[in-house]
């Protein structure tokens, strides 16, 4: 597993801003959808891409088009979906995928309860959004059902992580697939309810609202 954190002064403006407790949820929504569009910029640098021959008002030239086939991105439901629009915007071509994968709160172990993927992800770039990597079990469980179906280069885009889980999902994932992390931040630790800390709150309920 592979680990990037995006140092950058307006990813760490942005993220201070949906830390604060008293940031409505509009706004919230607003900074998710900018903050991700940053971390997308990290999250594809090593999107694959081939030579393309174009011609320019002056002349000939070769330039790159993104692979066949297209990447995949998958919100992790329902918070990834804040991710989405953020991520699309620079990949527009991406097909978009979603699963539906919830925590259980008396294990903590995620459970799947919807998805909206190909059969055959073979060959295919997955990138898995999920605004919080606490314990790592919802993402590593999400990371198995795209292997599961022949992905084997894997980017998960997270706005935090905590250490536990990004130990969780290293050592799950060991060298059995390509997996590369983007987080704005890793923050200290989990706390007793396996809440990030400082963290944010539930992204969900802060995106969305309680429902």
């Amino acid at each position: 597993m592979r680990l990037h954190v995006a140092d950058h002064p307006l990813v760490a403006h942005k993220l201070t801003v949906l830390r604060d407790r008293t940031t409505p949820s509009a706004t919230f929504r607003q900074l998710v959808d900018e903050l991700v569009t940053l971390l997308a910029y990290e999250a594809t640098r090593h999107v694959r891409v081939e030579p393309h021959e174009i011609e320019t008002p002056v002349t000939t030239t070769t330039g790159v088009k993104l692979s066949a086939p297209s990447p995949i991105v998958v919100p992790i439901l329902r918070a990834g979906l804040g991710m989405l629009e953020g991520m699309t915007r620079l990949l527009p071509t991406a097909e978009v995928g979603f699963l539906g994968l919830q925590r259980d709160e008396t294990t903590y172990e995620a459970v799947t309860y919807a998805n909206r993927l190909p059969d055959d992800l073979t060959g295919r770039q997955v990138f898995l959004l999920d605004p919080m990597l606490a314990t790592g079990g919802t993402l590593v469980a999400a990371i198995d059902y795209v292997t599961q179906r022949g992905a084997r280069d894997v980017t998960c885009v997270c706005l935090l992580a905590a250490p536990e889980g990004l130990k969780v999902v290293e050592e799950a994932m060991a060298d059995r697939v390509d997996v590369q992390v983007v987080v704005a931040s890793v923050d200290e630790r989990l706390d007793e309810n396996k809440y990030i800390v400082p963290g944010l709150g539930d992204a969900g309920d802060r995106l969305y609202g309680i429902v």
